[in-house]
């Protein structure tokens, strides 16, 4: 792998900082050098050069709460449906989209079936498949009743989760994961309106189940996610050192606060494009909603967007990724979370960017367990030296509109660890600079 060189490009390097006009010379699949205008820089004469025409270089996004193993079905249990076979294809299919869609990594939330997000994973690092970096994450770990478990008496269902009972089975099934190789351990100790016995204000998981997993994941060096929509499991997963927290739309002044005390090592992650499409769109795609379940939605989704807002002013780090992958909040069109933020959360369009890469980064970084209080410095997230180049050549100024991110024909060229994915134009012609 050799050297590129980008030109006449319009700057968005992660930092929340305004826009600025220059160059930035790849290395590898490093950044080696940046220029700001009127500053240029120099390559041998044989080093390809891409003339953006005043485009915008910014860093690829991050999907916090990947889910590419649920592949667009009009219902979580209609996952154990699948066969392993088609399951796996469609698998690798969505992997690809989401990198074609700019997402040059995932921190999975969960997989589908047990190994795999680990077998896409292993076959991206090799070479085998093509799609973004990827952490790969466990099934869901849930308790009899609670979300994920669609078991029936009468005969046997695959589901998209394990069920267990007690700190011991907890303690085994999180052993299990860590010995087929996951890099992410999921849990559910809260319920979901659309889960029957559990609601979503209800904590369902006991201190000692998640303490269990928590202990194999501190053991084993691996992360810890948790779906956690109730105040008294955010607590409770903030009390074990999850690292991340999906949901947290209905925290109380006491989780906020416990939340805001450790900004430093925890990250949220709302998943508002999942409330939002469930709560605005699921009957414009066929999926009908009974009325109580409707009304709940219609609560969560107001305490959840004053919960975003609060978080924000604490200084929380506050992550897009909607969970996406059902028919009424479909993948792969995961960066409309961005928009969410702006619309409903009151982030700026550079504010939402930020969340999405320099954030995206920090939470990608390695040194993460429960407990752990630093990481090491991220190398994804940001246009700086030394950082991985992970890139995007976008058509236009997100940060003036950063709905311009969902449509895939305005990123001119996509490059994952210093390669193209997605080649730029020959020449682009040229347009004023922005930000001069």
């Amino acid at each position: 792998m050799g050297e590129t060189l980008f030109r006449n490009v319009r700057i968005i390097d992660g930092s929340g900082e305004a826009p600025f006009a220059g160059e930035v010379l790849i290395q590898g699949n490093r950044i080696k050098a940046i220029a700001r205008r009127p500053a240029t820089l120099s390559a041998a004469p044989d080093v390809p050069v891409v003339d953006g025409g005043g485009a915008t270089l910014m860093p690829g996004l991050v999907e916090p709460h990947a889910h590419p193993s649920f592949i667009n079905t009009p219902s979580s249990p209609a996952l154990g449906e699948v066969p392993p076979e088609e399951h796996t294809l469609l698998t690798a299919k969505f992997v690809r989209m989401l990198l074609d869609h700019g997402f040059t990594a995932l921190h999975c939330a969960a997989a589908a079936k047990p190994r795999l997000d680990v077998v896409i994973r292993n076959a991206i690092n090799a070479g085998d498949l093509v799609g973004p970096r990827m952490l790969a994450a466990s099934l869901e770990m849930t308790v009899t009743s609670g979300l994920g478990d669609v078991r029936l008496n009468h005969l046997h269902r695959e589901t998209f989760a394990v069920v267990a009972d007690g700190p011991d089975e907890f303690r085994r099934w999180s052993r299990f994961f860590v010995r087929e190789g996951v890099d992410v351990l999921k849990i559910n100790p809260s319920g979901d309106e659309g889960t029957p016995g559990s609601k979503a204000h209800m904590t369902v998981m006991t201190d000692a189940e998640v303490a269990a997993v928590a202990e194999v994941a501190r053991a084993h060096e691996k992360r810890m996610a948790a779906h956690a929509r109730s105040a008294g499991a955010v607590k409770m997963c903030l009390r074990h050192g999850v690292d991340v927290i999906y949901h947290a739309t209905l925290c109380d002044e006491e989780a906020l606060d416990m939340l805001e005390s450790r900004k430093a090592r925890v990250f949220v992650a709302p998943t508002i494009g999942i409330t939002y499409g469930a709560y605005k769109e699921a009957p414009l795609r066929g999926v009908n909603l009974a009325d109580d379940v409707k009304r709940r939605f219609d609560n969560e989704f107001v305490r959840g967007i004053e919960n975003m807002k609060a978080l924000k002013k604490r200084g929380v780090r506050v992550l897009p990724g909607g969970d996406y992958g059902f028919a009424f909040n479909p993948m792969p069109r995961n960066a409309r979370d961005m928009e969410h933020f702006v619309t409903l959360f009151g982030f700026t369009p550079m504010e939402a960017i930020v969340s999405a890469t320099r954030f995206g980064g920090e939470l990608m970084a390695k040194g993460a367990g429960p407990g752990e209080t630093e990481r090491t410095q991220p190398e994804l997230g940001m246009v700086k030296e030394g950082s991985l180049a992970d890139l995007l050549l976008v058509d236009g100024d997100p940060s003036v509109d950063v709905s311009i991110l969902q449509d895939a024909n305005r990123l001119l060229a996509i490059m994952k660890d210093g390669a193209f994915h997605k080649a730029p134009p020959e020449r682009r012609e040229a347009r004023p600079m922005a930000a001069e």
